[in-house]
């Protein structure tokens, strides 16, 4: 018996809602997927609540205040093309002339250069995963030439925090960790019982000390091309335990050569991308380390440049 049009159109309607359905049904779920909504920029920042404020600056018992950022300028040793570079200028000053009856002069400044160069926060669009971004955001819908239309730094907010220093050199009795050494669960949880911190959590700043900033200057090849630091599994590792932003005393932060079988700097994958947390390079730890300065209020306020990748900056821990 032949259909009639009605029947006919209503059995293709079914059979394209059961496909539609299947078809949905077998997609997967965005691997890079914010726990805090679709709408989240910021990641693991937004563990760092008034209350938590309001704990790490309990942690402030004598007062002292230590800057964490190095000098940036033309020498400092950078990843891969990045040079930087600054120029100051004498508006409309030619040949020493001054402006106004009161003479007045004044110089200003340009820069010329990489933003990832020296001490510098990776943004949450730093890193990804063919092409895919935190929180679901895919390169050609934000990443722009004049600026990411999405997790640019602009939106990370004023941090303060508890900060905890692990000093793996303490823990591994030398100097300077030797580069290539990956820092996992076991040699995390082996530095904080040495040195008595009892848990990190939610919100907490974690910082690595290596010794590595002795090559500054020094052996500046040395100290861009390879270094210690943080391994897979202690990436996967902090990230269990929420906390907002992972840094240290090195120029490419993860372990440099990459450990067996990894894929091309995987930890800033598994720290940006799939996890909304930070990475802080080229921290200047030495000073903290003397003064066994393990725990502390953390710090930061980056610049707002808006759709900005990375930023410069200095971040201030007191104890």
């Amino acid at each position: 018996m032949r259909m009639n049009f009605a029947a006919r159109l209503t059995a293709a309607c079914v059979i394209v809602v059961a496909c539609t359905v299947g078809a949905h049904a077998q997609q997967k779920p965005c691997v890079t997927a914010s726990k805090f909504g679709p709408n989240d920029q910021i990641g693991n920042v937004n563990h760092i609540t008034p209350a938590k404020t309001l704990a790490a600056s309990k942690l402030v018992t004598t007062g002292k205040a230590y800057r964490l950022g190095i000098e940036t300028n033309k020498n400092t040793p950078a990843f891969g093309t990045r040079t930087f570079s600054i120029t100051v200028v004498q508006p409309d000053q030619t040949a020493g002339t001054s402006l106004g009856p009161n003479r007045a002069t004044y110089n200003d400044d340009i820069i010329t250069g990489w933003v990832g160069v020296g001490s510098q926060l990776d943004g949450l669009g730093h890193a990804g995963i063919d092409n895919l971004y935190f929180n679901c955001n895919k390169a050609p819908d934000f990443a722009m030439v004049d600026g990411l239309k999405k997790l640019g730094v602009e939106n990370v907010p004023a941090v303060a925090t508890r900060g905890v220093l692990l000093d793996m050199a303490g823990y591994f009795n030398t100097d300077m960790v030797k580069e290539g050494t990956a820092f996992n669960r076991a040699e995390i949880e082996g530095a904080m019982k040495r040195q008595g911190i009892q848990s990190i959590g939610k919100g907490d700043v974690v910082l690595f000390h290596t010794g590595w900033m002795r090559l500054l200057g020094k052996d500046d090849k040395r100290f861009v091309s390879a270094n210690p630091g943080l391994g897979r599994e202690g990436a996967q590792y902090l990230a269990s335990l929420g906390v907002a932003m992972v840094g240290s005393d090195t120029s490419n932060f993860e372990v440099i050569p990459f450990e067996k079988d990894a894929g091309l700097y995987e930890v800033h994958q598994i720290l940006l991308a799939l996890n909304g947390i930070h990475i802080l390079e080229n921290m200047n730890t030495e000073e903290m380390v003397k003064d066994k300065a393990w725990e502390f209020l953390f710090t930061l306020g980056p610049a707002r440049i808006t759709g900005g990748v990375q930023a410069i900056i200095n971040p201030i821990a007191i104890r």
